[in-house]
């Protein structure tokens, strides 16, 4: 057929640009010897105990899934708790979860977006964002006139001057916290201060903070002061320093209630599973007495800058538990990562169109349940297997 055809057409294209992509399924404990570098469990509590004891209890409790969507049958006492734990840790009046970090930042950006309201996002957020942006500004009579500007990566100055080139015009300014490709932090208090001055609301991401910055791992947003702030409004994920899955829209009520009543992405979508929020609740009350953890995440991401850098090696300068090594090509990144992988070590392989500057890297990411030595022996292969 015609359209099948085409499809083989664009994947051909694809694998000639070295942009082809692979489902790997692991094992399961020791059925994966792997050393991870590539997850997003910076702390190690997906296998944590008291994670695991509490997502265990629920799911004899509830069951194996929600059943419904969270205003027919899929809120349960576990989905309450974790709300109100996440509002507390993070300084909000309310949390609102979903099943997922994506529709999160969908449904938020949504939220805040008005008739003629300007988003201003950055260059480099994260697709969710992006998507949130094009889907916010799309169409709906309520939202004539919206539009989205991209600023220049982690630059307050080019975001005071794209609001001072829209005076009163509403406004929603969508950055990251710890950036998902190269781990840099937002210069939140500066953009804050630059939002704030021209009435506009400041979203943050905080899906890679979460956990790893702030004050009992309250994520990058209470690093910068920010916290409960009314002009403030959190997304994170629950699937990174938590260990689980789902996300969160934290900020004040107001924009709690008009998540719950007009919010598609929330309303329309199949609850997480009571396990996991009961899972994830655990995780939440582990990161308050985490600071040794913190700590070793801090010291090993020192580790990896200090050991490549040694080496020759481009690589950024991490503010969390995310370290991009740069790549000489996208072709060249895959096979960088592929025999890794072949030597026992997981990493991370972005190249357009995931990178927002179009470079290709390996991303590595920080589990701190990784046993030191075996991290040490998993960068003497990364050195050693580079192109």
């Amino acid at each position: 057929m015609e359209w099948l055809s085409a499809l083989d057409d664009e994947a051909a294209a694809r694998r000639a640009a070295g942009l082809r992509r692979e489902l790997r399924p692991r094992g399961a404990g020791a059925d994966d010897p792997v050393i991870d570098l590539a997850g997003n469990d910076y702390l190690g509590l997906s296998r944590h105990p008291d994670v695991l004891a509490a997502a265990s209890r629920a799911l004899a409790g509830f069951g194996l899934g929600a059943t419904g969507s969270r205003l027919v049958r899929g809120s349960t006492e576990a989905h309450r708790a974790l709300e109100d734990g996440l509002a507390s840790l993070l300084g909000a009046q309310a949390a609102l979860v979903y099943s997922s970090g994506y529709l999160a930042n969908l449904g938020a950006v949504r939220a805040l977006v008005r008739g003629g309201t300007l988003i201003v996002s950055d260059a480099h957020n994260h697709a969710s964002i992006v998507d949130g942006c094009r889907l916010a500004c799309a169409g709906a009579a309520a939202r004539a006139g919206a539009a989205t500007v991209i600023a220049p990566h982690a630059d307050p100055d080019a975001v005071r001057g794209i609001l001072a080139a829209h005076p009163g015009r509403p406004a929603v300014v969508v950055t990251e916290s710890v950036f998902s490709v190269d781990g840099d932090l937002a210069p939140l208090a500066e953009l804050y201060e630059v939002t704030r001055a021209h009435g506009a609301l400041l979203l943050v991401d905080d899906a890679h903070g979460l956990g790893v910055l702030g004050p009992r791992g309250a994520g990058g947003v209470a690093a910068a002061g920010l916290s409960g702030r009314p002009d403030v409004v959190v997304t994170a994920t629950l699937s990174k320093s938590l260990g689980a899955a789902g996300g969160v829209v934290a900020g004040p009520r107001q924009l709690h209630r008009q998540l719950v009543d007009t919010g598609r992405t929330f309303i329309y979508d199949t609850a997480l599973p009571p396990a996991v929020a009961a899972g994830a609740l655990a995780a939440l009350g582990l990161l308050a007495d985490g600071d040794a953890l913190r700590a070793e995440l801090r010291a090993r991401a020192e580790r990896i800058v200090s050991r490549l850098r040694a080496e020759g090696l481009e690589v950024s300068a991490p503010d969390g538990g995310v370290v991009s090594v740069a790549a000489p090509s996208a072709d060249e990144a895959f096979a960088w990562a592929a025999a890794c992988r072949e030597r026992g070590v997981a990493v991370g392989c972005f190249r357009p169109p995931s990178t927002p500057d179009g470079r290709s890297r390996l991303r590595l990411t920080i589990n701190v349940g990784v046993p030191a030595g075996a991290f040490d022996d998993a960068l003497d292969i990364i050195v050693k297997e580079r192109p």
